[in-house]
């Protein structure tokens, strides 16, 4: 289900309507795993990351609310989303996210946690960085926040990449939980510049 919803979206988005734009994909490594991460407004940052890193498929951490029946169970799994517990996470949330990075997937957090602006970062991408001994590529979006404002009016979306963020060096420097936090320090400071970086772009 994925990949055909993504070159179908990727179809209309990129070659009939020409609304996506893309900043320093270059920053994206190519042949390895990696968590990716992006500030969180909307459900429409969801599908313009994904076309931003297609056809490579993005598999995303979802808070386990959207799982709720065995229909949207069933179509979110086929969409490459896992379920997480936001409100009480354990070491089982870091299980599916660890064994896709090892097994060479795409991981996708939103690490606000929240779709309101300026809300505070949380650990999660940090902690499975560290753990799966991994990068994170801090993305930003800006643009529509409304599928409707994508597909029928003017509005461009555009997403920009920073530079990855190697844990392996901060655990090189730091015991487990410091380079934790250094992590996550670095990454909220780097998706705050791309957000005003993108703001000043377009």
């Amino acid at each position: 289900m994925y990949k055909f919803l993504t070159t179908l979206i990727y179809f209309v988005t990129h070659i009939c309507l020409r609304k996506v734009k893309v900043f320093d994909k270059q920053n994206v490594p190519k042949n390895e795993p990696f968590i990716v991460t992006c500030n969180h407004r909307s459900m429409v940052e969801i599908i313009i990351l994904a076309m931003a890193l297609y056809p490579r498929e993005i598999h995303y951490m979802a808070k386990q609310e959207l799982f709720k029946g065995k229909l949207l169970d069933r179509l979110f799994r086929s969409c490459n989303a896992f379920p997480v517990n936001r409100e009480n996470p354990g070491p089982s949330t870091l299980k599916t996210p660890i064994k896709l990075i090892r097994e060479g997937h795409i991981v996708g957090i939103f690490p606000s946690g929240s779709r309101v602006d300026n809300a505070p970062m949380k650990k999660g991408a940090a902690t499975i960085a560290v753990i799966s001994k991994s990068k994170i590529v801090p993305a930003a979006y800006d643009g529509p926040v409304r599928f409707r404002d994508v597909l029928f009016k003017r509005n461009k979306c555009f997403i920009q990449f920073g530079e990855p963020i190697d844990s392996t060096l901060y655990t090189a420097q730091y015991n487990k939980n410091d380079a934790i936090d250094q992590i996550t320090i670095t990454l909220e400071s780097k998706t705050n510049l791309l957000i005003q970086t993108l703001k000043n772009e377009v």
